[in-house]
């Protein structure tokens, strides 16, 4: 990745007129047949491993521009939109990009329609006029989604996907630097009890509202690094890869769903592919406004005897319970009979998809980042990888028994 492009993304935050100021001498630099005469940045919550905005060209024409800069990256082919076009999926096609590592930069006609992020979080905050549209939008967008996982799908041998630009956002940022940069030994995590080495913290065992885990995030870690290697085979569709919300764009006058920025679509494994959607798009609303939540979060923590013991009050507003029944009920329990198909073994595949929740939480964002989150929201974060990652033993959790409801209930030992 461009020190450039992660220096404007960081930048674009604190001192947006230097993070402009860099921008356009880049694109001037690099991509002189834009004829780039200004630049725009939009800073968004989402814009967490990327930044967008408006570019004004020599002929006073306005364009939409939006690069990804993922740090440590191992995939060398991006954005493959025709491959999703291909498949039926309603995508913006972009009329310039570069998808060159450390050049990566795509230009779009502008886009006036709003994102679904930025819808959600509106009802969320009390403007429900778009509600009833949305969800009937996403409930005809999550069908579609099954059906063009049905028209793609193909059972490859093992390593046929090993190069699929999705295992960047799961495998390589457990394996390429990402976690030894967040979670180094001597790295201290500063929680609601007190500061903590994360080579401590990561050897805890927890109980989270109730439910017992057994493994440690040392341990959940290890597990997922093995699961996520992208030498497995099985079932491939298809997919965007990085579906959240803020690369989904609401149309209005059409009353659909439109996407975007397919920066990680490809041909892999669905349960992947759900992955971003199911937690971005429900759990992660703390991740984005880390300060909104912590005025609004209850929580606590006690640590004794290297358990650390969490209760928490985060209730899933109504707009985040409809994003994940639709996910689960029009395109995860369908998929079960395309994975039966393929003979991927029920717990493989339970065991696929937690691993990839899992690194949502834990590697989107570091959580060991004080500047950036409280104490609270960090422990929150770190809660919920473990409930993402490992199994509820007890009184289950609420990822778990949903996923139990949906038809990948296997057995967990004692409960």
């Amino acid at each position: 990745m461009s020190d450039t492009l992660q220096q404007i993304r960081d930048l674009q935050f604190t001192d947006v007129a230097a993070a402009e100021a860099l921008l356009l001498a880049f694109i001037q630099a690099n991509f002189p047949a834009l004829a780039a005469t200004a630049v725009q940045l939009t800073p968004k919550p989402t814009s967490l491993n990327s930044f967008n905005g408006l570019l004004t060209q020599a002929d006073g024409t306005r364009r939409f521009f939006k690069t990804h800069t993922e740090s440590h990256t191992i995939i060398n082919e991006y954005y493959n939109a025709e491959l999703l076009a291909q498949a039926g999926y309603p995508i913006i096609q972009p009329i310039f990009r570069s998808t060159e590592p450390g050049k990566q930069f795509l230009v779009y006609e502008v886009i006036d329609d709003p994102a679904v992020f930025d819808l959600a979080w509106a009802i969320e905050n009390g403007d429900e006029t778009l509600f009833p549209a949305l969800t009937a939008a996403q409930q005809q967008a999550d069908d579609a989604l099954s059906g063009f996982y049905t028209g793609s799908h193909t059972v490859q041998p093992a390593g046929a996907a090993a190069d699929a630009p999705i295992h960047q956002l799961f495998y390589h940022r457990l394996t390429g630097g990402r976690q030894a940069q967040f979670y180094a030994d001597d790295i201290r995590l500063h929680l609601p009890a007190g500061s903590y080495p994360m080579r401590e913290v990561r050897r805890w065992r927890w109980r989270i509202n109730g439910q017992h885990y057994a493994p440690t995030l040392d341990e959940i870690s290890a597990g997922a690094t093995r699961t996520l290697h992208p030498g497995r085979g099985g079932l491939l569709v298809r997919g965007h890869g990085d579906a959240h919300n803020g690369n989904v764009f609401f149309q209005a006058a059409q009353q659909r769903l439109l996407y975007f920025d397919p920066a990680f679509a490809g041909q892999h494994n669905p349960y992947l592919d759900l992955a971003k959607p199911l937690f971005h798009n429900v759990f992660a609303m703390w991740m984005y406004f880390p300060q909104d939540i912590r005025r609004r979060l209850t929580i606590t923590m006690r640590l004794e005897d290297g358990v650390c013991q969490v209760d928490y009050a985060y209730p899933l507003h109504p707009v985040r319970q409809m994003f994940l029944e639709s996910k689960i009920e029009r395109v995860l329990r369908p998929l079960l009979t395309l994975a039966e198909a393929a003979q991927e073994p029920l717990a493989a595949r339970r065991a696929l998809l937690k691993a990839a929740l899992f690194c949502c939480p834990f590697l989107t964002m570091n959580l060991t980042d004080s500047g950036r989150f409280p104490p609270e929201i960090s422990l929150l974060g770190l809660a919920m990888a473990v409930e993402m990652g490992a199994e509820s033993q007890g009184t289950r959790s609420l990822i778990d028994t949903v996923l139990d409801q949906a038809g990948l209930a296997v057995s967990t030992g004692a409960r």
